[in-house]
């Protein structure tokens, strides 16, 4: 078993709280000392409450969705004899309302492009074996209820 830690940090900035006019702005503290700003999306409160430099929650969630995918993928070429040069992944996250009409990150689609060492590349059916094996081993894909899909 293993934990993963993260501080979040707020602070009022004086502004009328109770109407809603304060800064959503805060920072993500993980435990290897990275600081990152966040922000809610300005889809989902606007400037100047939100900050669209900042990473939001939902595209934070989108990043670990790929990102466990692109190492579980890793993991599982490099077991099957595959030697990957680059991994890239243009991943979209989409939010839609659930049956009770909340908003949720209903589904998340990984695009990754990926290129092999040398002439052992493996076949579309291995590739799609692969991402198959990939999805099944990853600890975030383990742990949501969102669609997640590949697309080649």
């Amino acid at each position: 078993m293993s934990e993963h830690r993260a501080t979040i940090r707020w602070e009022y900035s004086g502004s009328d709280f109770v109407k809603g006019r304060y800064s959503r702005e805060h920072v993500w503290v993980f435990d290897g000392g990275i600081t990152v700003n966040a922000s809610p999306s300005p889809s989902v409160v606007p400037a100047p409450y939100s900050n669209p430099a900042n990473v939001d929650p939902e595209e934070a969630f989108v990043a670990a969705v790929a990102s466990c995918h692109m190492l579980t993928y890793l993991f599982v070429a490099a077991r099957a004899g595959f030697a990957i040069e680059r991994y890239t992944d243009d991943a979209v996250g989409v939010m839609t309302k659930n049956e009770l009409g909340i908003f949720w990150v209903s589904k998340v689609t990984l695009r990754p492009n990926i290129a092999y060492v040398g002439s052992q590349s493996p076949t579309p059916a291995q590739v799609q074996q692969l991402h198959h094996q990939a999805h099944d081993r990853c600890y975030i894909a383990n742990s949501i209820k969102t669609e997640v899909v590949v697309e080649d």
